[in-house]
């Protein structure tokens, strides 16, 4: 089944409204893939700037987190009904900074997936191992643990992306070759078929967010089962526009 190449942008706490708009700019009138599904997601703040800004037929934006109510006495937090308000599409959930920084666990991380989802917002669902669980050997059965939480709570995955992201990768310069993440993809989505079968497995396209740039994007064209890439750093410069473009 053929699977729609994805580059999701986290410009995580970073940008002003002068640099979204020269980001958004330089997307409209780039020459982009046609091929690739593009998601920027800047600070909640700028969520209804760039999707004012957007024009480019291929790209849209998504928030960097969103709440499992849909209103109410939460100070602070982003609301999907609010998301959606102001035209965004997509909630990144699960990222490794939540879950560390902020002590997102899988239960909390599934919940708020679920309720994304049912309220009609696209999910792009990290997971991902640290460099202690890597070096023990143990980055499937984390990956699997955090897939399990979620697989408890959502039955319709069409709307679901998954970003396996290796929680040593991320701003640090190292990265996983196009090997090692070819393997892990495989793994993932060998797990998918056990537990959602050979259908969704199929369709559910599955990301690498491990510090992915401009010069080793298309080191991993021809990874049959690694479907795009979550970028962080990268989605801030000119060299973005390579990584969308980096499979055709």
């Amino acid at each position: 089944m053929a699977r729609q190449f994805f580059v999701g942008g986290n410009f995580k706490l970073n940008g002003s409204k002068a640099s979204i708009k020269e980001i958004v700019e330089r997307l409209n009138s780039a020459s982009l893939s046609k091929n690739t599904e593009v998601v920027i997601c800047p600070p909640a703040v700028y969520l209804d700037y760039a999707t004012s800004l957007v024009t480019a037929p291929t790209v849209s934006v998504g928030a960097q987190n969103s709440y499992n109510k849909a209103s109410g006495a939460y100070t602070g937090e982003n609301s999907v009904e609010m998301i959606k308000d102001v035209n965004a599409k997509w909630v990144i959930l699960g990222h490794s900074e939540r879950r560390t920084y902020f002590h997102e666990d899988d239960k909390i991380v599934a919940d708020k997936t679920k309720f994304a989802l049912d309220s009609g917002l696209g999910v792009i669902l990290c997971i991902g191992e640290t460099l202690e669980e890597k070096k023990a050997g143990i980055t499937l059965d984390v990956v699997k643990r955090q897939l399990d939480a979620v697989i408890a709570e959502v039955k319709d995955w069409t709307n679901v992306v998954i970003a396996y992201e290796p929680i040593w990768a991320i701003g640090t310069g190292l990265a996983a070759t196009p090997e090692d993440a070819q393997e892990i993809h495989a793994s993932i989505r060998e797990y998918l078929v056990a537990k959602l079968g050979a259908q969704v497995a199929a369709s559910t396209r599955i990301l690498y967010g491990g510090s992915a740039n401009g010069s080793n994007a298309v080191t991993f064209k021809g990874k049959a089962d690694v479907d795009g890439f979550l970028v962080g750093g990268a989605s801030l410069k000119p060299e973005f526009v390579d990584i969308i473009n980096s499979r055709d």
